[in-house]
């Protein structure tokens, strides 16, 4: 689930106000419960998750004792993920899922966060939980080895929101700031108890602002901090599946790993080949994991949608269902294959490598040079193989409406290789680059319709000859292929406009 909250400082005298003013016609405000929450945190020898934004806790009287919060990237809103289980191990799953931030490192308790809590719940007239509004004052202790019980001295009230809205947390926001309570920075009980050492950066480093007058390592170093962090942020979610509510999180993290390996390509004659190339390989091989799955995903997500796209020709219920069952089958077993590359030592190693190459990426000499000089050639290379047909199959040039479905998909793929440089060097290189990338991106979009078309019809073909004695099966998958032709026929009527549009777009360095 997402928990979103807002934080608020209040002095020690402080009184809660009569909340039920925000409360919608007809709602009311719960009397107000007192319990004691104590909470042991988890975390590393050098506090690796909570300098990421990431807690690991277990406390007492919860059903559900054991609990994950995660940064979603936006102030006060994280993912809440909650376990049963005894107090005297993590439970695996929860080890597992904060795999991208310890890496391997032992998890041990760092802190016990002891709190008074008083609650009050803001219901509606159906009693449904709107948002809760607790005044919390904490004291903590330190684990891990040290002595003593710490009186953190502060008070803050949270505003957790349930199934209300934005104009409901408003509403409680203004009778709290009327009441003396100002917004506070969102830091969790247990770093403010940790202290100084909690809020050092994270290991994962950021891309950061450029310099004034960047040097193309400058530019690289970005672009691959920016591709780790999409890895890695995705790494939990993928995790969790359904439960993350992030239908797209495969996809994403499969985008983070491919656009990643792109650039190291591009860049390369400004990297360590070594280096560089054996971060490629890893990330081909979780590209490929992640690849099985998210293609399946697209199938059975494309099977309704193609059956349904012509309603006065519908076809047989029975044989969609056969399809999609069979699809479910295949959708398993890349699960289990992702899940198991997950806890594999293998991508324990990749992770460890992705957090140092954003730490300090090795780039050669030619690196030191300035960046508006050395780029513009880089991502020319990508551009000519794309435009003027120095690629495998010629490029666009070489495109032909009667062409192999292979031949329109490595464009396809030079396309999203060319787009990728000209994101990574627009900071630099302008607004141009930026246009243009747009410009490509269009082009890479309609290619990709194509090939899910063209991959879908062959899909439906061979699980209709996997069942010959099926013929329902095999009139409906025939229907379907039809239709999947049909779309890469319109795709390669529309692409020429398309392209000549991303063409306009070149700049002339690119020529």
């Amino acid at each position: 689930m997402v928990e979103q909250e807002r934080k608020y400082a209040v002095p020690a005298d402080f009184r809660l106000p009569d909340l039920s003013p925000a409360v919608p016609a007809g709602g009311r405000v719960d009397s107000p419960a007192t319990a004691t929450l104590v909470a042991t945190y988890f975390d590393t020898a050098d506090l690796r998750l909570a300098r990421a934004g990431v807690s690991l806790r277990h406390r007492e009287g919860d059903n559900l004792p054991w609990t994950v919060k995660l940064p979603t990237g936006s102030p006060g809103i994280r993912h809440e993920i909650s376990r049963p289980g005894p107090s005297d191990a993590v439970p695996a799953e929860l080890t597992a899922l904060v795999t991208g931030y310890h890496r391997g490192a032992p998890l041990a308790p760092i802190a016990l966060v002891s709190t008074v809590r008083e609650r009050r719940e803001l219901r509606d007239g159906d009693g449904a939980l709107l948002t809760e509004v607790v005044d919390d004052r904490v004291t903590s202790v330190a684990a891990g080895g040290a002595t003593g019980v710490v009186d953190l001295g502060f008070r803050e009230v949270e505003v957790e929101r349930g199934s209300g809205d934005e104009d409901l947390l408003d509403r409680v926001d203004a009778l709290l700031t009327a009441a003396g309570a100002r917004p506070a920075e969102f830091v969790p009980k247990h770093v403010r108890a940790l202290g100084p050492a909690a809020r050092r950066a994270p290991d994962l480093v950021g891309p950061g602002e450029l310099p004034a007058k960047p040097t193309a390592g400058d530019v690289v170093t970005g672009a691959i901090r920016r591709g780790v962090r999409r890895i890695l942020r995705y790494d939990p979610l993928v995790r969790l599946g359904p439960e993350a509510g992030d239908v797209d999180a495969v996809r994403k993290m499969r985008v983070g790993a491919r656009r990643l390996r792109s650039d190291l390509r591009t860049f390369a004659p400004l990297l360590d080949a070594a280096w560089a190339g054996g971060l490629t390989d890893e990330l081909r091989w979780l590209g490929e994991v992640l690849g099985e799955t998210r293609d399946v995903e697209v199938l059975r997500a494309r099977l309704r949608r193609t059956a349904g796209a012509d309603p006065v020709s519908p076809l047989d219920e029975g044989a969609l269902n056969r399809l999609d069952a069979a699809l479910a089958s295949r959708q398993q077993q890349a699960d289990a294959a992702v899940a198991d590359a997950l806890r594999s030592p293998r991508y324990l190693a990749l992770a460890e490598s992705l957090v140092a190459a954003a730490r300090a990426p090795r780039l050669n000499r030619k690196a030191d040079a300035p960046a508006e000089q050395a780029l513009p050639r880089l991502v020319r290379k990508p551009w000519r193989r794309l435009a003027h047909g120095t690629g495998r199959y010629g490029g666009v040039p070489a495109l032909e409406p009667l062409g192999p479905d292979e031949q329109w998909h490595d464009v396809r793929k030079a396309a999203k290789r060319v787009r990728y440089a000209l994101e990574a060097v627009a900071p630099v290189l302008g607004s141009g680059a930026g246009k243009l990338a747009r410009a490509v991106r269009e082009s890479q979009t309609l290619l990709g319709a194509h090939q899910d078309a063209a991959v879908a019809a062959e899909i439906w073909t061979a699980l209709a000859l996997a069942q010959p004695a099926d013929p329902a099966l095999a009139v409906t998958a025939g229907r379907l292929a039809e239709r999947e032709r049909a779309e890469v026929r319109r795709v390669r009527a529309d692409f020429p406009d398309t392209w000549r549009r991303a063409v306009r777009r070149r700049k002339g360095w690119l020529r």
